[in-house]
């Protein structure tokens, strides 16, 4: 069964509904990052204890830049919640159905905006005046940084994928910009992967953190998050679906539903109507089409527990992050042959971007591989 938002799960089981602003992919994604940060602290526990991250040295005293970038980002904060606030309890039936609308309109209160905004900068005043010193000393250990490690990849992630969805969809863009850009919907994890690897590759190099044991870390937790996003796009029927499935072929020990799925109540609302439904979400596909996003869960699942598995095994540092590009890529490269999406021509072979890319990792996985046996067999030499 398709489940557009949490309230219609909550509605299939116990047969009330109960009207929440929680989209189900939204809610898949919470969920991805909060699995993800486990496994990550967990490593990162792991590594420490072995003594193979060292602790990092804090003494850096807070730049006037900082300070205002503090305040003029809670301000905004403050500011938004208290325009939104009454708005959304007054028409809070639109916010559960719609909460992206609601938030991007200019609907609000500017006064109580203004009023949050006051008491915001008077708390903030009051707290800096009470800090003795800007300055922070001392040492602390590298797990210690996790959440703040999840909070740059998850943002910084979201941002490429929602990039590199809107460089493949520019008529979307065009035709509804806001909608487009600002849709949880239509992420391409490429650009995420990307993007997100570039800040946190950033960001530990200014706390000293080793970059290919940071990399090691996040790769099963990584592979196991995307699976979970999957499932955001499955049970949300998201359009993240594949080509029409070939029913005729499916193997007798599969259940159709696996094989072929029609996504009743998708939350693109595409397809036919389904008849005797009311209000939104009232559309299913035609005909079936191959559950892409569920593959890609099972998938990644079963590399995750792979790279768990393995990563005791391998000393080398950054020969688990190769692993996960390599499997990644594969795995992406076949599952893009049975999805909708846009192919580019190159070299007279049809490819899509999310294949021209996994080739691209699956290549950099097994050089890295290589030079990263070449380089630690070297070093080894050195030391005898």
């Amino acid at each position: 069964m398709t489940y557009p938002t949490i309230s219609h799960f909550i509605e299939e089981i116990t047969g009330f509904f109960i009207p929440l602003p929680i989209q189900t992919f939204g809610f898949f994604i919470v969920l991805a990052f909060i699995v993800g940060h486990y496994f990550i602290k967990k490593e990162f526990l792991r590594l420490e204890k072995l003594k193979l991250l060292n602790s990092i040295e804090i003494q850096s005293k807070k730049s006037y830049i900082i300070i205002l970038f503090d305040y003029l980002i809670n301000i905004i904060v403050s500011f938004f919640f208290g325009y939104k606030i009454l708005f959304i309890i007054k028409n809070y039936s639109l916010f559960a159905q719609n909460p992206q609308e609601v938030l991007l309109s200019t609907n609000g209160n500017v006064v109580i905006g203004l009023v949050f905004s006051f008491f915001t900068i008077t708390h903030l005043i009051r707290k800096h005046k009470s800090d003795s010193s800007d300055t922070q000393k001392g040492k602390i250990n590298p797990s210690q940084l996790s959440w703040n490690l999840i909070f740059i990849a998850g943002i910084s992630g979201i941002i490429g994928a929602k990039l590199f969805s809107v460089f493949e969809n520019i008529d979307l863009l065009l035709k509804d910009p806001l909608t487009t850009l600002f849709s949880f919907s239509g992420l391409t994890f490429y650009g995420g992967l990307i993007m997100g690897t570039l800040c946190v590759i950033l960001y530990a190099k200014k706390h000293n953190i080793n970059v290919k044991r940071l990399a090691d870390i996040f790769a099963p937790a990584l592979i196991l998050a995307y699976g979970i996003g999957r499932m955001g796009c499955h049970f949300s029927g998201d359009g993240d679906w594949g080509i029409i499935s070939k029913m005729s072929e499916k193997p007798i020990f599969l259940p159709d539903w696996l094989w072929g799925y029609q996504f009743p109540h998708n939350v693109i609302e595409v397809g036919v109507k389904i008849e005797g439904c009311v209000g939104k979400y009232c559309h299913e596909l035609p005909y079936p089409v191959y559950p892409t996003s569920l593959y890609e869960t099972i998938f990644c699942i079963t590399i995750f527990l792979c790279l768990w598995k393995i990563k005791n095994y391998i000393t080398t540092p950054g020969i688990i992050f190769c692993l996960y590009l390599i499997f990644n890529g594969i795995e992406r490269f076949f599952i893009e042959t049975i999805r909708v999406t846009e192919k580019y021509h190159i070299f007279q072979v049809q490819l899509t971007q999310a294949q021209i890319i996994a080739i691209l990792i699956t290549i950099i996985g097994i050089f890295g591989i290589y030079y990263l046996k070449n380089k630690s067999n070297i070093n080894e030499i050195i030391k005898e």
